[in-house]
């Protein structure tokens, strides 16, 4: 009590010898243990001959890490096919592990990127010098690389400013635009750069990934259930496997069906696709207006049925193409 009113606390810590032993123990304990990470980032290609589907990006892009010179680039098509992976999984190749962080800035939509990052932040990286040698002795190439992904999201202003610092420092620095829309791309951008259109990956690449993925993190999914899975992914492989993840933590270790897919995808299951179809069929206005109530209180998105009913109609044999081209008009 005496101690408590003098204003001295009574020390509970070990001695320092102590200490320095049982922090030794802790920090080697955490570094075991491995930090968990989403499945998107854990599988990111690391190097350039990881990236699937996308061959004439990759010889390019091979030839430069073997010494030629790289071009500066414009890398567009749909969301999840690899075109962000591919430029860093280079730049790594290219630099290094440590020089990477100060060879290549990386701006996407998240960050402030209007005229005046352009004029300050982009070109006074662009004006820095660069030496031609890494510390383990490999050749590295004398450039820097700017990444502006998403750059169809800069506004034209924006875009017209960086045309000047691309030929001005062409010597020293090298830039990557990457979008979803060629079209959103001024044009004197695009006429500097190479373009690469990166395609929808094949249902065979992302199955070979998924199947892949999955026996490493011991996932029990049939065949079937991985078909279905690239099915409702649409070509993009993100999406697919951030659906695997969320079905395996959803089941817990037991096998992942169509089912648990078509729950995780927001996807309209196959039988209310055929109910509305059977519905609309036969003309009976009272059946339809049954049908679609159940659909609102189910919740499901108008664009997602919308989406699905247009492969059912197209892809029936009972209509006709004059039936079809007139279901789809009224779609539209």
């Amino acid at each position: 009590m005496q101690a408590f009113l003098k204003g001295t606390s009574v020390s509970t810590k070990p001695p320092l010898k102590d200490r320095g032993v049982a922090a030794t123990v802790g920090s080697s304990g955490e570094n075991k243990k491995t930090k968990p990470v989403p499945w998107v980032e854990k599988y990111r290609p690391k190097c350039v001959d990881e990236v699937a589907f996308q061959e004439e990006v990759v010889a390019v892009l091979k030839k430069s890490l073997e010494g030629a010179d790289l071009p500066n680039l414009l890398f567009y098509g749909p969301p999840g096919t690899g075109k962000t992976s591919t430029i860093l999984a280079a730049a790594r190749e290219l630099f290094g592990p440590e020089l990477f962080r100060l060879r290549v800035l990386e701006l996407n939509a998240s960050d402030e990127r209007g005229i005046q990052v352009v004029r300050e932040k982009v070109k006074n990286f662009a004006q820095l010098t660069v030496s031609g040698s890494r510390s383990d002795g490999k050749p590295c190439p004398p450039f820097k690389i700017v990444i502006l992904d998403e750059a169809d999201s800069m506004t034209s202003a924006a875009q017209a400013a960086l045309r000047r610092t691309m030929e001005k420092e062409s010597k020293t620095t090298r830039f990557c635009l990457i979008c979803n829309y060629v079209s959103r791309i001024i044009e004197p951008l695009t006429s500097r750069c190479s373009k690469f259109r990166f395609k929808p990956l094949s249902d065979k690449i992302q199955q070979q990934r998924l199947l892949d993925i999955a026996d490493k993190e011991h996932v029990k999914i049939s065949n079937e259930g991985i078909a279905y899975l690239v099915k409702v992914s649409e070509g993009d492989l993100r999406k697919a496997i951030t659906f695997l993840q969320s079905a395996t933590r959803l089941t817990g270790g037991k096998e992942i069906t169509e089912k648990v897919i078509t729950d995780i995808a927001g996807v309209i299951p196959a039988e209310t696709i055929d109910g509305i179809f059977a519905a609309c069929q036969s003309g009976s206005f009272d059946k339809l207006e049954a049908v679609v109530k159940d659909l609102i209180d189910e919740g499901h998105a108008a664009t997602q049925l919308v989406n699905q009913f247009h492969d059912v109609v197209v892809e029936n044999d009972n209509l006709s193409d004059k039936q079809k081209s007139i279901i789809t008009e009224k779609l539209a």
